[in-house]
């Protein structure tokens, strides 16, 4: 539809003839004469009937009239709704993380966002990594703000904490006692990791597997604060991020082994991401300090 002369069309209607319409847009009557006969070639009707000074709309004019207004007033309104993308940013942001990360890394950075971007809806979905690649390659949410593996296109992954980890102890447990500890003592104990699929089991596990050295796995689950509970009783060691460590458990340092995981956000290299992703994206490549 050619608004222009959809503008014209309403305005020379209302305005009760061409002169009077040019007047009200600012245009020559000619020029609203051309807008009045290209809407009539594209339509196919004659809009106006001339009779002497007297213009009057035809029964299609009339029937037109209505549906203009409404569709002129529906243009207007989505103008307004475009250029009110650069005043606010809102609408809904649905995005994965662990429970780890939620707790540990995103409070300060949600608080923020929230305070600067209070009508953005956050749909906050609990997940393990390796089902966040998923929901994020499946279109369910726009990021993911997890622990980083292997990807390929068309996820994107980007860096945004190092997060060493450290082996952990109760303080009572026999490895805590010892003055040195090596990869083969710990794997003569044993151990409580989350499970065999996950980005974090991969990590320590080949570890040991380059020193020739097997796991004596305990059990296993994905709650790394459940891990945690069951190190500090004693049923077990495991490797925690570095940032969990407090009196509840001993870190063991091992000479020559230095683990780490990468923490960042993944998105879908063919989504074209919203406002809301956008602005969270900028805050996470800021960086956040844990909570």
């Amino acid at each position: 539809m050619d608004w222009a002369s959809l503008n014209a069309f309403v305005a020379v209607a209302e305005q009760g003839g061409f002169s009077a319409a040019a007047e009200h847009l600012h245009l020559t009557q000619p020029a609203v004469s051309k807008r009045i006969a290209l809407l009539e070639a594209s339509l196919g009707v004659r809009l106006f009937d001339r009779l002497g000074r007297q213009v009057l709309p035809t029964e299609a004019g009339r029937l037109l009239l209505p549906r203009a207004r409404q569709m002129l007033a529906e243009a207007e309104a989505a103008r307004r709704a475009l250029a009110d993308l650069g005043q606010d940013i809102g609408g809904r942001l649905s995005l994965a993380t662990s429970h780890h990360i939620g707790l540990h890394r995103l409070p300060a950075l949600l608080r923020r966002f929230s305070a600067g971007h209070p009508r953005v809806a956050l749909d906050i979905r609990f997940v393990d990594s390796e089902q966040a690649y998923a929901q994020v390659l499946q279109g369910e949410v726009e990021l993911a703000v997890t622990t980083l593996g292997p990807s390929e296109p068309p996820l994107q992954a980007s860096t945004v904490w190092d997060d060493p980890l450290c082996f952990m102890v109760a303080p009572d447990h026999p490895l805590a006692r010892q003055a040195r500890v090596s990869l083969a003592d710990l794997a003569a104990h044993p151990a409580v990791l989350p499970d065999p699929g996950t980005f974090t089991h991969r990590i320590v596990a080949e570890t040991f597997a380059r020193r020739g050295l097997s796991l004596k796995l305990r059990m296993t689950t994905n709650y790394l604060e459940t891990i945690k509970m069951m190190v500090s009783v004693g049923l077990a060691w495991s490797a925690l991020p570095r940032i969990m460590a407090d009196a509840q458990v001993q870190v063991l340092p091992v000479p020559g082994v230095q683990l780490a995981r990468r923490l960042g956000y993944v998105v879908h290299g063919g989504r074209t991401l919203s406002r809301a992703a956008q602005a969270f994206v900028g805050l996470l490549q800021a960086g956040s300090p844990a909570a």
